[in-house]
């Protein structure tokens, strides 16, 4: 599964819990959050927030996190399920560092066959 493909899947999937996803479409859905939080930090960091081009970035920054998070918790769910995990296990991130060091570790698992979420994710074309 190539990066816009990823993209496309994670957002057409935009509210939906329910399935799998597979590696390559969870990591590349982080990759796209990772690079679009490195450019906007950036961008907010070189300007003042009190000046009216660090307000504008500070909006864009809140509209565009508000955008992706929603998308961002779905698509973890959806692997977590993949590795035969429940949803419910993405609460860990509440528990500072160690929470996240296992959703991590949950994460990079291998996929399952098929089981209680459903078939597995279509598998990851070379390209």
């Amino acid at each position: 599964m190539s990066f816009t493909q990823a993209i496309r899947t994670v957002f057409s999937k935009y509210f939906r819990m329910a399935g799998r996803a597979g590696k390559a479409e969870f990591w590349w859905f982080v990759l796209l959050w990772f690079i679009v939080d490195v450019v906007l930090s950036a961008a907010r960091s070189a300007f003042d927030d009190t000046t009216f081009p660090g307000a504008i970035i500070m909006l864009v920054l809140g509209i565009i996190a508000l955008l992706l998070i929603i998308p961002m918790i779905t698509v973890g769910v959806r692997r977590l399920h993949d590795v035969g995990r429940s949803g419910w296990w993405m609460w860990l991130h509440f528990i500072p560092l160690i929470g996240t060091i296992v959703l991590i570790i949950f994460w990079v698992g291998e996929s399952q066959g098929p089981n209680q979420y459903g078939p597995g994710p279509e598998p990851a074309v070379a390209a």
